[in-house]
């Protein structure tokens, strides 16, 4: 790709970001840097400390997944199962947005620092929870933080590491996912069996502590500031604010909609759609939804990878413990390998070698993302061992791995340093939006097939087999036809030359 390409690709993407040449120097050249490794002396205590927030977050998911079944259970609210999931990228859309305009004006040093500060408030709100409508309201706290947090750490990536070192943090943020996916569930599985779901919750945001001592520092060092320090602060884009929070007040509606399946919620369904509308219009690169080639069909990947797969696993724990017996420690485990597969496919995407087979290698892990996600719902026949489930989610894991990785790589390789914090906003409203959407489709036909009756079943090692087994069919098999569907998009990452 030549480096005219993001600005033929995406200059739709932010109207608010300088439009100065595409590699003009900013307070770091780390850009030209063709060098060194992300442990050298120059990177090696941001990348630990950058890589040790991921850590957290990576521990947080699967923590709160395995968690989330028993949560939802005493809450009385496993009919809005699917709500204490999507409540996080909801609210993550607005933040997005927010953290794209913020680091690009200065730096990314103040939104890593707030979203952290939201991210452990969140889960202490919704550890303490009464209810599930309270519940959600945390994890929506949580999703604002987390919005934050993404975007800073994409705009740090670009800034301080050279485009050769950027598969080589990518793959250090997929490889940071293997142990919190081994001990995750496990650790989570116990201390809620034993003490609770709560603790799950509120123990968490302890650990924030340390991963902001080592990243702050780093980041301050290394890539604080505006992108130019030379050129004029950008105002803030008030239209693009405006934009951010009709995402995500329509996505909520979307999902409120879905879940209360009445006449009556057509009418939220509807104020929805007219406020997404034009806000995906406005907030994404133009030809996003009809898969451009280059950087739109790059980001409408990202989405459709990301929701299709979220919206399914989000089902799998809930699946194997309400359907198959499993108590949420081994339900939880069920996943873990796939974080060693994910982190495989994130560190084959790094290889030197693959780098002019990247469309392909997109190409093939979609292809096992979606051969994952409909090979999963098997298990609800009980001839099929429940470990299928572990083996086809070490498939999937495996087709992510190389997938979101080769995506975030691909941005930045299209994207200009002062365009790094928009486009970098932009990935993540795909990726959040589809989510909230996908996950309100699936949760949507879970509850009309009569998902919510498994809160009528014991969530513990001794559970008996569920009696809507359909419902679970009804989230999986869509997924996996959308999954199928990126395979096509993942043939368009690359603009067509004249």
């Amino acid at each position: 790709m030549s480096a005219l390409e993001p600005r033929e690709a995406g200059a739709d993407v932010d109207t608010d970001v300088a439009t100065g040449p595409a590699h003009s120097p900013g307070p770091r050249a780390a850009h030209d840097d063709t060098k060194g490794s992300v442990l050298d002396s120059d990177h090696r205590a941001l990348s630990i400390g950058i890589v040790s927030v991921v850590l957290l977050i990576a521990f947080e998911a699967t923590a709160v997944g395995t968690a989330m079944p028993v949560a939802a259970r005493e809450l009385n609210g496993v009919s809005l199962y699917a709500f204490a999931f999507s409540a996080y990228f909801t609210t993550s859309l607005f933040a997005m947005v927010l953290a794209g305009q913020w680091s690009d004006r200065s730096g990314p040093l103040a939104s890593l620092t707030a979203g952290m500060s939201a991210f452990a408030a969140g889960l202490f709100l919704s550890g303490t929870a009464g209810t599930m409508w309270l519940f959600i309201l945390g994890r929506a706290v949580q999703g604002l933080g987390g919005g934050l947090v993404i975007v800073a750490l994409y705009v740090v990536v670009s800034r301080a590491y050279g485009e050769h070192l950027r598969p080589a943090i990518m793959a250090a943020f997929a490889a940071s996912w293997v142990v919190p996916s081994v001990v995750g569930p496990l650790a989570s599985g116990t201390i809620t069996e034993h003490l609770g779901w709560r603790w799950v919750f509120v123990g968490i945001p302890v650990l924030v502590v340390f991963p902001l001592a080592l990243a702050l520092p780093a980041i301050r060092r290394t890539a604080s500031g505006p992108a130019d320090p030379q050129a004029p602060v950008t105002p803030w884009d008030r239209r693009r604010i405006a934009l951010a929070l009709a995402i995500s007040a329509g996505a909520g509606l979307l999902q409120y909609a879905g879940q209360e399946l009445r006449w009556l919620s057509l009418l939220p369904a509807a104020a929805g759609v007219a406020l997404l509308v034009p806000a995906v219009r406005g907030l994404l690169p133009r030809g996003t939804v009809r898969a451009a080639r280059g950087l739109p069909s790059v980001i409408l990947l990202r989405g459709i990878a990301a929701g299709s797969f979220i919206a399914a696993e989000s089902f799998v724990p809930l699946m194997l413990v309400t359907q198959r017996g499993l108590s949420v420690t081994l339900a939880g485990l069920s996943l873990a390998v796939g974080g060693l597969t994910w982190a495989l496919g994130s560190w084959i995407q790094a290889r030197p070698w693959t780098e002019p087979y990247r469309e392909r290698l997109v190409v093939l892990g979609m292809v096992l993302v979606a051969l994952a996600i409909a090979a999963a719902p098997s298990v609800l026949i009980t001839a099929v061992p429940v470990w299928v489930v572990a083996a086809a989610w070490a498939v999937g894991c495996l087709g992510m791995g190389a997938v979101i990785s080769s995506t975030s790589v691909l941005l930045l390789k299209l994207s200009a340093p002062e365009e790094a914090g928009a486009n970098s906003a932009a990935l993540q409203i795909s990726d959040g939006l589809s989510n909230v959407l996908l996950l309100a489709i699936g949760g949507a036909a879970f509850a009309a097939l009569g998902g919510g009756a498994v809160v009528g079943h014991a969530v513990n090692a001794h559970a008996t087999t569920g009696s809507h087994p359909t419902a679970f069919a009804a989230v999986f098999l869509p997924m996996a036809g959308v999954a199928a569907a990126g395979a096509w998009v993942a043939t368009r990452l690359h603009v067509a030359r004249m």
